[in-house]
């Protein structure tokens, strides 16, 4: 699996960009603050259909701007695949495969796969639980479709029936169709429980031993799944919440509230485990992520590395760089040290400055045409953010 190209246009703070990658090291550098990150938030976008920063459609469009454009092409088992992503302020983004339009956002999702690791990530052990259920969730839409569909589900039914508590103030007759509502809250959200509590497991099939190895076998590492509610205690427990749930006008239980934990010998490292330990797990989490991917679809995933090294101490550098071998990676950093002094292999090399490829490697970009944006919009068409 890789990424061929990309084509920007009015995407952050791109006018226009044409790029080809390497299928194995990228290297974008440059200053902070000239689109480095950019480049990698709209390959995230390609993969995910959202922004790894958590931000809006109608943001990522260029100031002054009403849409912006995302092409790129891929190789997959030996297909290729071209993808349209049309983003506008007023409407939802308008997406094509092959020029064939698809109606639903999701619809992407599980095309590329991607590991995305982030200095943020590193403190994704010690953060609150929203963060690892983000994890966990990201990767298991990438990797299962069913999953993807049943937490979807789920979160609109949490929404609708977070609505329907506040409502209860003006309207109390409505307390009669909180059952409804709880049905399919117990049929969506048991199955996300239990497709957790698996991907938890083929987790620690893996974690151990990586995190064995980067800790110098002084620790072992076991990642314990901590569900807010069992699928057998699902039911009785948000019966005996209701009133609760109406005097919150919120749904107290389910696996919204999940969270899982991190584990050496008895010890959770997310509250006792020093600084250096908690990177450990996070850096073993990564890493894992990209063997569980690897296993599960028969192909490694797209590694991307977004000023993660700095944060990095010498050795925990070295271990992540010999790991990533065979995979095509993109790496974003202000400079090149850290690859000289691991003697790291580059195979394309991009400078960035003020959203412009200054400088490639292989060859001038700055003869290349800007993106067609009449012909994007003729394949993309509105589908949801489903």
């Amino acid at each position: 699996m890789m990424i061929q190209s990309l084509e920007l246009a009015n995407f952050r703070n791109y006018e226009s960009l044409c790029m080809d990658f390497s299928p194995g090291t990228n290297i974008l550098y440059g200053d902070n603050a000239q689109g480095k990150t950019n480049v990698l938030e709209a390959l995230y976008m390609i993969a995910t259909t959202k922004s790894h920063r958590g931000m809006k459609d109608r943001d990522l469009i260029r100031f002054g701007q009403e849409e912006a454009h995302i092409r790129t092409c891929i190789l997959k088992s030996d297909i290729d695949y071209q993808i349209d992503m049309h983003l506008r302020k007023s409407k939802s983004k308008g997406i094509a495969i092959n020029g064939q339009r698809i109606k639903k956002a999701a619809d992407l999702i599980g095309l590329l796969h991607i590991v995305f690791f982030s200095p943020e990530d590193l403190a994704i052990v010690k953060n609150g639980p929203s963060e690892r259920r983000r994890f966990m969730d990201m990767e298991l839409c990438q990797l299962d479709r069913s999953y993807l569909f049943n937490l979807n589900h789920y979160n609109k039914i949490v929404d609708q029936r977070n609505k329907l508590l506040r409502d209860l103030y003006l309207n109390p007759e409505l307390k009669e169709t909180i059952g409804i509502w709880d049905m399919q809250l117990l049929s969506y959200g048991s199955r996300v429980i239990e497709r957790r509590a698996q991907f938890i497991r083929e987790l620690n099939e893996i974690v151990e031993g990586i995190h064995g190895k980067l800790s110098g076998g002084r620790e072992h590492l076991t990642i314990a799944y901590e569900p807010d509610v069992t699928t057998e205690e699902f039911e009785r427990r948000l019966k005996a919440s209701r009133e609760r749930d109406i005097r919150l006008k919120m749904t107290c239980v389910g696996p919204h509230r999940d969270d899982f934990s991190f584990v050496d010998n008895e010890i959770d490292i997310r509250k006792f485990g020093s600084q250096g330990q908690q990177r450990t797990c996070a850096l073993s989490l990564k890493l894992s992520e990209i063997e569980l991917v690897t296993r599960a679809i028969g192909d490694k995933p797209v590694l991307m590395l977004d000023d993660v090294l700095s944060e990095l101490d010498s050795g925990r550098q070295n271990y992540l760089l010999s790991s990533i071998g065979g995979i095509q990676t993109f790496i974003t950093c202000t400079g090149l040290d850290e690859f000289v002094n691991n003697r790291f292999s580059i195979d394309r090399l991009f400078e960035i400055r003020e959203g412009k490829v200054v400088r490639d490697s292989e060859e001038d970009q700055s003869g290349k045409e800007e993106i067609q944006t009449e012909y994007l919009r003729r394949d993309a068409v509105d589908v949801s953010d489903e």
